[in-house]
């Protein structure tokens, strides 16, 4: 059998050149971190830490203040908890339709179909974490146009197999490969345009909240019956110091591990792991494990689990 993976939040190792938007001013800062799967980087420099697919994808995001990242779209689910600092996120083509600031802990599970951006409007390096549905993550990223644009006026051209190419590092198009067209009009018509009354109810839970509501059991965060109705191909939980089961626990399906606060003791087997703040750990279908929390204090974790959902558009059970 598979046996669980990990990597420590210190060991992350980040890539700066991941997106078409590296060196559009604003955008050139940020910091990319592929954990587990693929990921939907367009950069052959993204280091992947784990190469496994358990059916979603767990990167993150690390930005200093007043960086963002441009609109983009997505056909599975992209899904945000803030680990560190604090992030505006926006949406609509140009970024006007609507906004939500979200602190420590808060978690966004962005709609499909929808431009969206973030920005960390902290005083301080900020990183999001984040879970993208499918093994292949959809696919990749759809950018709004003049994202486009700015990319190409600073000597970035995205190939059609979601390759990016750098003219300013003498980097051209393969022969036979064509630049990614541009969406149609009829597609960006299509898309879709909540206000944030829409937003802040159906897709985003605050940090607080879900501590409340954890204090005897988790919480179901994302899910088909979650506090953030979807069905994306994963459920995502949230638990405590005072929710966490302290009898053995079986992983039907794959399970991530993504710690928020706190120091936990993950035991499988004859092996055991302490857990601090950002790290992160797979553990294979099959895998039976206890979870512990071993100093006191505030503790929390969010627990993302595989489902038999096809990875794919945002569920409208929310409406």
């Amino acid at each position: 059998m598979k046996q669980p993976q990990w990597v420590r939040f210190g060991e992350l190792i980040p890539c700066r050149t991941a997106f078409i938007d590296a060196h559009t001013p604003g955008s050139d800062q940020k910091e990319n971190f592929t954990i587990i799967g693929g990921g939907v980087s367009e950069s052959p420099d993204q280091h992947v830490h784990i190469q496994a697919t358990p059916g979603f994808n767990i990167g993150a995001a690390g930005q200093p203040p007043r960086c963002f990242n441009s609109l983009h779209s997505h056909n599975t689910a992209e899904v945000f908890f803030v680990l560190k600092g604090r992030w505006r996120f926006f949406w609509g083509e140009t970024g006007e339709d609507g906004e939500v600031v979200l602190e420590e802990g808060d978690i966004f599970n962005i709609p499909t179909r929808m431009f969206r951006g973030f920005e960390n409007i902290g005083s301080d390096y900020g990183m999001i974490m984040s879970i993208l549905g499918g093994d292949d993550a959809g696919g990749g990223v759809i950018w709004a146009p003049h994202v486009r644009e700015a990319a190409d006026a600073h000597g970035l051209v995205l190939g059609e197999s979601g390759r990016l190419y750098d003219t300013e590092k003498n980097e051209t198009l393969p022969n036979g490969e064509n630049e990614m067209p541009l969406p149609e009009q009829e597609w960006l018509n299509s898309l879709l345009r909540p206000d944030a009354a829409t937003v802040v109810k159906h897709y985003v839970a605050r940090y607080w909240d879900m501590v409340a509501m954890a204090a005897k059991q988790p919480v179901l965060v994302i899910g088909e019956k979650g506090l953030l109705k979807d069905k994306p191909g994963f459920n995502v939980d949230f638990l405590t110091r005072t929710s966490v089961q302290q009898q053995p626990q079986h992983a039907e399906r794959d399970v991530v591990l993504m710690v928020m606060r706190g120091h936990w003791a993950l035991t499988w087997e004859n092996d055991t792991l302490t857990l601090n703040p950002g790290d992160t750990v797979w553990l294979p279908e099959g895998t039976d494990y206890n979870l512990d929390v071993n100093v006191s204090g505030e503790a929390s974790l969010f627990r993302v689990t595989r489902t038999q959902d096809t990875a794919g558009l945002t569920w409208m059970g929310a409406s």
